[in-house]
């Protein structure tokens, strides 16, 4: 779920202004014909959001040098993260816009503004820009509205998800790298049973499970086991309908075999209650063997290894991807892939002719030229190259490299990272960097996107919040052996009387009418 603040405040009467202030057309002219011609454009006004301590100061030299790509100045308005929910809804009632805005989700008042005309829709423009025609078409429905796109998606990691696991206890006991759900039984069983560390005692367990902060269809490793079991991501297409993956036989089939590890003993067993932020301290301390979570996880483990063994940090991790299911194949776990879009107003791009001199500018802002400054900061400033490596300059001034990280909010990389890739500080580090960029490859060819991701049911706006927790809970009674079967499908149905079947049929609908 988008954990963004949402644009409450915004009334009907300003959602109808914002409207009326923009085109009424679709983008065509008098006759149906949609206009090519672009508008020159001298600025570009632009509101974004800042993570460090500082905004970044007037005419810095990163601003220039992105103005010397784009060709035009730009007109930045910088806005605290923190406050970036409160200081969109104070723009958005005021009517004073930029011509560009980063809108961090699709929240309620966005998508409100944007159904009633307030922003552009892009749907049929940005294939016009090849910078801009993304390569990513799953990401982009999901990024849209109901299907239309009404903002350059941001893009981020799509795959994510992976087994890390302790290399020092594979080699140990002689086995080999999970590569199915069964695999993962079986090694956790052995981490658990096999005195994995040789030190005699019984006191290891293979899986580490934290009490997971968000509910079904978070990404937490019960996510993933049950993605990977087939029930598919959040939701799943079953004979044509979309239905949420725990109404499914293979969601059953995936939650049984969790209450299985759970009962065998594999699982840490405070995992109900186990804080997160303590995640990696069962790794490091050789209490337990196995995290199933992001793979840049594995950075910071070797990281915290190599602080506390130097001479042998590169003994203790490895890394494997998304693991095949039961039924032979690999269905792969991804995230949204976006954090959030740039979004065009009406009221301040108010022609065509207007909106096709901004979309040239984005589209230059995500060009070669533009992405490494965006991405890097400024060569021989920032970073140098080795290869076509980067490696920061870890004594250029903490005001560039704050101002570098917030420009970094304007990068869209809808085709791909538009930069240079870190360099990694050792052999071992660049081998593991490596073999996580392959995994995102290769399980990006077979991953499992949420087909509901584009679509936003007002039952859900209004209930969504109880009805999550409604089968997320029973979901963490059932593995703990707190409830049967029969109580985790009553469940299920409270969630379908309470709302949810009319959540289904809202999806539907809308899945529907964008077919």
């Amino acid at each position: 779920m988008n954990h963004s603040k949402p644009l409450v405040g915004v009334g009907i009467a300003v959602v109808a202004a914002l409207a009326l202030t923009g085109c009424s057309g679709g983008g065509s002219g008098d006759d149906g014909a949609k206009d090519t011609e672009a508008a020159k454009l001298k600025s570009l006004s632009i509101m974004a959001p800042y993570l460090v301590t500082n905004a970044p100061e007037a005419d810095n030299e990163i601003e220039k040098a992105v103005e010397d790509v784009i060709g035009v100045d730009l007109d930045m308005t910088w806005v605290p993260n923190s406050s970036y929910g409160d200081k969109v809804n104070i723009t958005l009632a005021g009517g004073d816009l930029p011509q560009v805005m980063v809108i961090q989700g699709k929240d309620p008042g966005f998508v409100r503004n944007a159904e009633a005309g307030a922003f552009w829709d892009l749907t049929d423009y940005l294939a016009d820009y090849p910078n801009l025609k993304t390569t990513f078409p799953e990401v982009q429905k999901a990024s849209s509205v109901n299907g239309k796109v009404y903002g350059v998606f941001r893009a981020r990691d799509v795959i994510r998800e992976a087994v890390l696991i302790r290399k020092d206890w594979l080699e140990n006991l002689g086995l080999d790298m999970p590569k199915t759900t069964a695999d993962l039984e079986k090694v956790a069983k052995a981490f658990t049973e096999d005195d994995p560390d040789g030190n005699g005692a019984d006191d290891t367990y293979g899986l580490i499970i934290p009490k997971w902060p968000g509910t079904i269809g978070t990404n937490s490793p019960w996510d993933a086991i049950e993605t990977w079991y087939g029930a598919g991501n959040r939701w799943t297409d079953r004979d044509g309908e979309l239905v949420p993956n725990f109404t499914t036989d293979e969601w059953l089939d995936a939650v049984k075999f969790e209450r299985k590890l759970v009962e065998e003993g594999v699982v840490n067993p405070d995992f109900a209650t186990f804080d997160s932020a303590k995640w990696n301290e069962p790794f490091l301390n050789g209490q337990g063997g196995i995290i199933l979570d992001v793979h840049s996880r594995a950075a910071v483990l070797i990281n915290l290894f190599k602080q506390s063994d130097p001479e042998n940090f590169d003994n203790y991790v490895d890394v494997t991807g998304n693991l095949e299911g039961p039924d032979g194949d690999v269905h792969a776990l991804p995230t949204t892939g976006y954090s959030g879009f740039l979004a065009i107003p009406k009221s301040s791009v108010k022609t065509e002719a207007d909106l096709r001199g901004v979309l040239e500018v984005l589209n230059k802002l995500n060009s070669e030229e533009a992405g490494p400054i965006l991405n890097n900061g400024i060569e021989g400033e920032t970073y140098t190259l080795d290869g076509d490596l980067a490696v920061a300059v870890d004594d250029a001034p903490q005001a560039l490299k704050d101002t570098s990280a917030s420009y970094a909010q304007l990068g869209t990389n809808v085709t791909g990272f538009q930069g240079y890739l870190p360099k990694q500080a050792s052999e071992y580090e660049q081998e593991m960097y490596d073999k996580r960029k392959q995994i995102e490859a290769d399980d990006l060819k077979v991953a499992e996107f949420d087909p509901s991701a584009p679509y936003v049911s007002q039952t859900y706006i209004s209930k969504g919040a109880q009805l999550d927790t409604i089968v997320a809970d029973a979901r963490i009674q059932y593995i703990a052996g707190q409830i049967d079967l029969d109580g985790l499908k009553d469940a299920i149905e409270l969630w379908r009387s309470s709302g949810g079947d009319d959540v289904i049929d809202e999806i539907n609908e809308l899945a529907d009418a964008d077919k």
